[in-house]
């Protein structure tokens, strides 16, 4: 990969990166208390749908740093960094946090009533996503030991 393709990728982490943080502080507070107001019956999940969805952005920000210190290790070390594995460990965790984190809010939603049965099949099909990239990031950590594990074979044989 080249100087260019790592820099500009950099930026685009680091923009999503802020965004985020933007979303975290400012816009889901704002439009919580938005919805608290125009919602009264259900301005008792203001608070436990606002740490939901902030941990779950924390989840997402996890993901994007560890692709970043990914890329760190691929400038340094090339492409196959048996110090790659707590970063891609890191962020199967993230998604299964995420993941757990839909199917609490789902719970939670419909407890209290408060989510239309098309809201409901959203966070259904989050869930099947979530699980999807879950097992789609482990199968690629197995592709990455076996990446490592020939590159060893074959410095062993030159």
């Amino acid at each position: 990969m080249n100087r260019a393709t790592i820099a500009a990728l950099r930026a685009l982490l680091a923009l999503m990166i802020l965004l985020l943080l933007v979303a975290q502080t400012v816009a889901l507070p704002l439009t919580a208390a938005g919805w608290a107001r125009s919602f009264p019956e259900f301005a008792g999940l203001q608070v436990p749908c606002l740490v939901i969805a902030i941990v779950f952005i924390v989840c997402v920000q996890v993901v994007l740093v560890c692709v970043w210190r990914m890329l760190d290790l691929f400038a340094a070390e090339g492409p196959f960094s048996a110090r790659a594995f707590r970063y891609v460990d890191t962020i199967i965790a993230a998604i299964v946090v995420a993941d757990a984190l839909i199917v609490v809010a789902l719970a939670l939603l419909t407890a209290t009533s408060a989510a239309n049965p098309s809201i409901l099949l959203l966070g259904l099909f989050g869930v099947v996503v979530g699980a999807g990239l879950a097992l789609l990031v482990g199968v690629l950590r197995g592709l990455l030991r076996r990446a490592i594990t020939l590159e060893q074979d074959l410095s062993e044989v030159v």
